[in-house]
């Protein structure tokens, strides 16, 4: 092991997005979540939908869905592992992937009722925390130390990807999301973005003027998008990445992930409780700390225009 990448597995301890990794789950890629009457009172990651259907992944290999927009939930009938799952994506009603702790792949076929296992390396000692469907057959999952891994074929085979010609660079990339104009975005660690015009085929890293670790990023219109990270950075690119303005976040808090709501409203969320909130595409935002002041690390738009929010407390109304 190279000394740099024995200091990033140090540093990813405690660095490494601490609602994340708050649990490092149990049990192997062999194993099968456990029925639990407390599956939306636990650590949550990650929401996608599917149509009209919520699905919420998190510790101990928990899958949640609701039909209703977040008023009640069910755990999936089946999910071959007990491991922490860290994001969840769907490409259409059917077919979606979720990502976890020992490079854990599962895929779904009926809408999140039943998973099966594609990928796990424990060997790697490096989490899965993302993962990004251009269709059914093309995606690609990264997380840990630069582990990328990208698949043709719906999952049935993962190769590695090298994001630079770099051997060294190693950081650990925190979300993929699709930017403007059909451009795929990696916000990662030490101040970097990666980007790529091909739809993956190649990247390019670029460099923000914030030297912290990146979180998370959010397309918020044709053209402009969002990237936030450590002690509320928050920066908005109307160029592809060319250029960068910070914005003012309102807190020092942590941002993990936001949405852009039906109205065209955008919401941030993140460590401490936190919740921002913008009404004019995300060029201000006003923040508001929840109560319990637990860790959030997604959110989604319920029934009725609610807000739900997923993390520490498991799911919540707001």
């Amino acid at each position: 092991m190279s000394p740099r990448r024995a200091g990033s597995r140090r540093r990813c301890l405690s660095m490494l997005i601490p609602i994340l990794l708050a649990a490092s789950g149990a049990g192997s890629g062999e194993e099968h979540a456990i029925p639990s009457q407390l599956a939306t009172k636990t650590l949550l990651a990650n929401v996608a939908r599917a149509d009209g259907r919520l699905i919420a992944v998190g510790e101990w290999g928990h899958v949640v869905l609701s039909d209703d927009g977040g008023t009640t939930w069910r755990q999936a009938k089946s999910v071959p592992t007990r491991v922490t799952l860290t994001a969840v994506t769907f490409t259409d009603s059917r077919n979606g992937w979720a990502v976890g702790h020992d490079a854990v792949v599962i895929h779904t076929r009926d809408g999140g009722e039943t998973w099966e296992l594609q990928h796990r390396a424990p060997e790697e000692e490096a989490p899965l925390l993302t993962v990004w469907f251009e269709n059914p057959e093309h995606g690609f999952a990264a997380g840990a130390f630069g582990m990328l891994i990208e698949t043709l074929d719906g999952g049935k085979r993962w190769r590695l990807r090298l994001l630079t010609s770099n051997a060294d660079e190693d950081r650990h990339l925190n979300a993929i999301f699709p930017g403007p104009g059909g451009t795929l975005f990696i916000a990662a660690e030490a101040g970097s973005i990666y980007r790529s015009l091909d739809g993956g085929a190649s990247w390019e890293r670029l460099h923000p003027p914030y030297e912290g670790s990146f979180w998370g990023g959010l397309t918020v219109d044709s053209n402009a998008f969002l990237v936030f990270g450590m002690r509320g950075h928050l920066f908005r690119s109307e160029d592809l990445g060319e250029s960068w303005q910070q914005l003012e976040s309102g807190t020092d808090q942590s941002l993990q992930s936001g949405t852009v709501r039906a109205d065209g409203s955008i919401v941030l969320v993140g460590l401490g409780g936190a919740v921002l909130t913008s009404s004019d595409g995300g060029r201000t935002f006003s923040a508001a700390i929840e109560s319990d002041r637990r860790g959030i690390a997604a959110v989604a738009e319920g029934g009725e225009g609610k807000l739900l929010l997923f993390g520490e407390m498991g799911v919540k109304t707001r």
